[in-house]
């Protein structure tokens, strides 16, 4: 297959490695390039693990909550500028309003009413088009419940109330004071936005993504040349470490990092007077998995004689 600088390029901004190792990668796994991150990770030359990948997208996340629930929307716009439009937060604000008295699903949002207009989310959100001039979208959401307890939410690189460019709502299930649950469900939120876990508890992992991990860590360790058996070990002891890096309740608590998170709650709870339990938590990363389009001359160039 033919390996276009194009597609050297998109791997070398995706994981920070070498032009020519990105070019060996692409080309050992047929120009696939999730394929080609582990091929790299393999070989000790990238952690896409630790790399969220460019952020391109423009717009706001939105975060609103109301009595046991919150919900949290990623609204988009093509650029910046709109993002920063007074206009363009007050429908993003407005939409994550809304959303509170739906299920939370993109389509529950999109035929709702927006709050204060009588028009629907998607209609004002097609009415803010034609006004602004740019494409604007409702890109996802998310809602989350308690039975007993409160939602915390926290919003990072905020550019108004409940508006920035990472969002977090987190559930604590508990019968403690609500002042003493929105205390640590703010610092927990704070956590999660700094240190991106992947879920709450070992067991809510996706096993695709652990045996993902299993397999790198044993291909790492085959290439030491010892045996399977010291091998196998080597591989558990990685992928405890990873559990360490990616399950919240087992990370170094950002605020304390001589506790873990689970420590953390547990002191907080001994101080409130009642358990306090983790439900779940949504962490949404402006314009997190989409690529904006940009344009590198030199790179075209390069693409365009490429044999």
């Amino acid at each position: 297959m033919n390996i276009s600088a194009s597609m050297v390029k998109a791997l070398r901004d995706k994981t920070g490695a070498g032009m020519m190792d990105c070019k060996s990668a692409l080309t050992e796994t047929s120009g696939n390039m999730e394929a080609a991150v582990d091929w790299l990770r393999t070989k000790g030359l990238a952690k896409a693990a630790k790399k969220a990948g460019r952020i391109a997208a423009e717009g706001v996340i939105a975060v609103a909550a109301e009595g046991k629930r919150a919900v949290i929307v990623e609204v988009n716009s093509e650029t910046d500028f709109v993002a920063r439009n007074p206009e363009f937060q007050k429908l993003a604000t407005s939409i994550a309003t809304t959303a509170l008295a739906t299920d939370g699903s993109i389509t529950a949002i999109a035929a709702a009413k927006l709050t204060g207009v009588d028009a629907t989310v998607e209609a004002a959100i097609k009415a803010a088009i034609a006004t602004i001039g740019e494409n604007i979208s409702l890109r996802r959401s998310a809602m989350v419940t308690v039975a007993d307890g409160i939602v915390a939410s926290y919003v990072h690189g905020a550019v108004g109330p409940g508006l920035g460019k990472i969002g977090v709502i987190i559930g604590l299930e508990s019968l403690a004071p609500a002042d003493k649950l929105g205390q640590i469900g703010k610092q927990v939120a704070m956590h999660i936005a700094a240190a991106n876990p992947l879920a709450v508890r070992v067991d809510e992992l996706d096993p695709a993504v652990v045996e993902r991990e299993r397999a790198i860590f044993a291909e790492q360790a085959r290439q030491s040349g010892k045996p399977e058996a010291i091998i196998e070990k080597m591989v558990e002891g990685r992928i405890r470490k990873f559990y360490e890096e990616a399950v919240l309740l087992s990370q170094a608590f950002v605020i304390d990092t001589e506790k873990t998170v689970e420590a953390a709650l547990t002191a907080a709870a001994a101080d409130a007077g009642a358990p306090i339990t983790v439900s779940e938590f949504v962490c949404f990363r402006l314009g997190e998995g989409v690529e904006k389009q940009e344009s590198d001359f030199a790179a075209e160039v390069a693409a365009a004689i490429d044999p």
